[in-house]
């Protein structure tokens, strides 16, 4: 009866911590710094974004500074937004890298990785993506 209990609580500390967790994942606001540029630090791993969305304002210059983790899988950043004046593809380093541009329209841009491994999944299919949010 007592290893039931320990196992009942248990199992409930791990659904409580799991959707606490799942709940705090939000979107990073850039905020405007007093030169106007909107910064942001993104860091590129094991087929993710951190952080994976992102939002910033239309007609105001961003900076995102995006770096890969240490290791020897290739990653690049990728946004093909065109109507709002952003086409990027930059390949990735240990060395931050800045990558500057002023979004023109209201949208959401994906952003990811497509490096790919022969005829495997590229890194974005595999979940390394994210948003660019640009609001008013």
């Amino acid at each position: 009866m007592r290893y039931l209990l320990n196992g009942l609580v248990l199992s409930l500390v791990c659904i409580s911590s799991a959707s606490y967790s799942a709940g705090e994942i939000k979107p990073y606001i850039a905020a405007i710094a007093g030169d106007g540029v909107q910064r942001v630090t993104i860091l590129a791993d094991s087929y993710y974004f951190n952080p994976d969305h992102i939002i910033v304002k239309v007609n105001a210059p961003v900076e995102l500074t995006v770096t890969k983790e240490s290791g020897i899988t290739p990653h690049n950043f990728v946004i093909k937004g065109t109507d709002a004046d952003i086409e990027i593809s930059e390949s990735l380093s240990t060395t931050p890298k800045s990558i500057r541009f002023t979004p023109k329209r209201v949208g959401e841009y994906q952003f990811y990785c497509d490096k790919r491994l022969l005829f495997f999944k590229s890194h974005g299919e595999k979940g390394m993506k994210g948003i660019l949010e640009v609001t008013e």
